[in-house]
């Protein structure tokens, strides 16, 4: 099979490292996560896609009507489509999908939320970097085994303030390890957000 995603991949160089899936925000590209995943995960090999919608220009994951309005639709086929992209790109780099965390930030959080919702099994653990609630299932899937850091800033302008906690509490009802802390900050990163991304792939 093809990969169909626009993306970067570098080997690892220590095999007790697990791999990363580095998902960019929204105007991001394959490139942008790639000097955090050497800082935070020095040896580790790193799966970088560029999201394939555009939003007047601007790379994205999935679309959307509006500021915090989702085309589900398009999500949920989106989802499916980078997980079956991580699935064939295990294969070509044969790397261990079973020791996939994901480290995404805002849009890319977002899809990698969705991606522990709709496919799992994509994924063992993720780091969630300003993350909002896109999907709501009827029915969250088995998430026992995977932990999830979700860290939001307290006077984030985009992600609405109940948010993280709802998404926390949906892992956490399917039995994920959840982690939720929140900074004195916005939208923006800082150095509060990678230490605890650190800590994660640390641990």
């Amino acid at each position: 099979m093809s990969l169909t995603y626009q993306h970067v991949f570098e080997p690892g160089t220590d095999p007790h490292t697990v791999p990363l899936l580095l998902l960019h925000g929204t105007g991001g590209n394959e490139h942008d996560l790639i000097p955090l995943g050497r800082q935070l995960a020095p040896g580790a090999a790193l799966l970088s896609p560029r999201g394939d919608v555009l939003e007047r220009g601007a790379p994205r994951f999935f679309r959307r009507f509006a500021e915090g309005v989702f085309d589900l639709v398009d999500v949920e086929q989106r989802t499916h489509a980078l997980a079956d992209f991580i699935a064939t790109a295990a294969q070509r780099y044969a790397f261990d999908p079973s020791h996939l965390t994901a480290l995404g930030f805002s849009n890319g959080a977002n899809m990698a939320a969705s991606l522990l919702l709709l496919r799992p099994e994509s994924l063992s653990a993720a780091v969630l970097l300003r993350p909002m609630v896109v999907l709501e299932p009827k029915h969250v899937p088995n998430l026992r085994g995977k932990r999830v850091l979700l860290s939001s800033g307290r006077s984030d302008p985009l992600v609405p303030a109940d948010h993280p906690a709802r998404l926390a509490e949906m892992f956490r009802s399917g039995g994920a390890e959840v982690t939720l802390i929140t900074h004195a900050a916005g939208h923006g990163l800082g150095p509060g957000d990678f230490a605890l991304a650190k800590s994660l792939l640390d641990s």
